[in-house]
């Protein structure tokens, strides 16, 4: 076949690791690269002075951000948590705001949290074998509620959606998903800058 991102051989993603055998690195995000995203700014501070670990990564596979193709990946949020937040992603809206997305689970325990322009929110809890959709015009963020497990979630979505980041940077979430007495729970946020 001669299309452009066709290889003969599938891609395989090992399910410890949620990593493809491709040769693009996966792209990191560390306490550094979170500031002002959690609650407790002076405990991801304080997490980024001792050692500024690894809260979570995403591997894609580089498909042309053109109209007609797929892109797709993993995303892996490693367990821990920040103050009383847990491990999440940056969040985002797609730039072609109508674009919907899909995450399959393939290990851990997460929620998906996701949050209109308009503010309606939903949060969907993930298990492995589980599937998740993101409607369009919804922001969404992978949260690793487990302490021990790494949330290892596959996604799809249209490669020309594009990502919006700034606007969950500039306001946050509406909801903040806490540990409490050894249990996940949706709160609202106080720093939400709506």
């Amino acid at each position: 076949m001669n299309h452009p991102f066709y290889v003969e051989t599938p891609i395989k993603f090992d399910e410890n690791t949620g990593l493809g055998n491709c040769e693009k690195p996966a792209l990191e995000r560390r306490y550094s690269n979170m500031k002002n995203m959690y609650l407790d700014e002076e405990a991801r501070a304080g997490k980024e002075a001792a050692g500024d670990d690894l809260i979570y990564n995403f591997y894609e596979l580089g498909v042309p951000e053109k109209e007609g193709e797929l892109a797709y990946g993993t995303s892996i949020v490693y367990p821990g948590k920040v103050g009383n937040e847990y491990h999440m992603t940056n969040g985002h809206f797609h730039t072609i705001l109508d674009t919907a997305e899909i995450y399959y689970c393939q290990a851990g325990h997460g929620v998906m949290m996701m949050e209109s322009p308009e503010g309606d929110v939903l949060y969907k809890e993930m298990k492995k074998g589980e599937a998740v959709y993101v409607p369009g015009r919804y922001a969404h963020r992978s949260i690793n509620v487990s302490e021990t497990e790494t949330l290892i979630t596959f996604y799809v979505f249209r490669a020309d959606a594009g990502h919006d980041y700034g606007s969950i940077k500039e306001k946050g979430f509406r909801k903040l998903v806490v540990e409490e007495e050894g249990s996940w729970k949706v709160i609202d946020n106080p720093r939400w800058n709506g």
